[in-house]
């Protein structure tokens, strides 16, 4: 049998595999059938790349691509720092509590709901190749125009899941602190936030991925020797394509972790909201 045969033979095993455990109802299958999909996707990578000598200019091994992975940790962790840690995370906190203020604003004044909205709306339309560049020339070539660009980036989606949150309670509720006597300060303190919770969570959610792919973008236009944008579009020059995939295993992994790392706060937080219960 052909490497490629073996491939096509490994991929029709685990399917009756997943389609067992998916019918199984058995709680260890939410865990199972998403990593036996992994593992056989690197397996049929593996030997089809193999199988069919495949130039690893064009797609290299998986094994081809750990190994690149394990001789540059170092690379790849000056690479993180400066995309990640300081680029997507910066502009990410800036934007998003930039966008949960002024939707609180929005929400006090009919005036800024007419006028901010459009002006966002127009915001989130810019492409981000013609944003970055822009930004590269007003902040310098360090990590402030990444973090800029994903202020541009977030800022709007976080912006309209806040302010539909805030409007999100029931007239009755509202009418019930009105007759407590409750300021708009803690209306909002003790009904509108925590009833935004879940849209604000949505927004935090989505921003996850823009704030790391907004940095990554940035960077193919201006960037000091370190980034995994500059790195990736170096190492493509270079034609060291099994670097490019080194990069891109770190993104997926740090988005990954990002969005894990919301989703974890927002069960925490949100506890009470039927969307939560009976999870386990």
């Amino acid at each position: 049998m052909t490497l490629v045969g073996l491939a096509i033979a490994i991929w029709l095993l685990a399917l009756y595999a997943n389609v067992r455990l998916a019918r199984s109802g058995m709680r260890e299958a939410r865990y199972a059938v998403p990593t036996i999909f992994g593992v056989t996707i690197l397996v049929m990578w593996e030997l089809v790349v193999r199988g069919l000598e495949v130039s690893p200019v064009i797609l290299p091994a998986p094994t081809a691509i750990a190994e690149r992975f394990a001789t540059s940790l170092g690379t790849l962790w000056i690479d993180f720092v400066q995309t990640v840690l300081k680029g997507a995370l910066t502009g990410y906190a800036m934007g998003c509590g930039a966008a949960v203020l002024a939707a609180i604003a929005i929400d006090r004044s009919s005036f800024l709901t007419r006028g901010l909205l459009p002006v966002g709306n127009f915001v989130a339309a810019l492409p981000i190749v013609g944003v970055a560049p822009i930004m590269v020339m007003w902040f310098g070539f360090d990590w402030q125009s990444k973090a800029a660009v994903v202020v541009a980036m977030v800022f709007f989606p976080m912006l309209v899941n806040t302010a539909a949150g805030l409007k999100a309670t029931d007239a009755i509720q509202r009418d019930l602190m009105r007759t407590y006597a409750a300021s708009y300060g803690q209306t909002l303190l003790k009904l509108r936030l925590p009833a935004a919770m879940p849209f604000i969570f949505n927004g935090l959610k989505i921003a996850t991925t823009l704030a790391l792919i907004g940095a990554i973008v940035a960077e193919f236009f201006g960037s000091p020797i370190m980034g995994m944008g500059f790195r990736i579009s170096t190492s493509v020059g270079r034609l060291a394509i099994d670097m490019v995939w080194a990069e891109i295993v770190v993104a997926a992994l740090a988005g990954s972790a990002f969005y894990g790392g919301v989703t974890v706060i927002e069960k925490a937080v949100t506890f009470w909201h039927p969307s939560q219960r009976g999870r386990t």
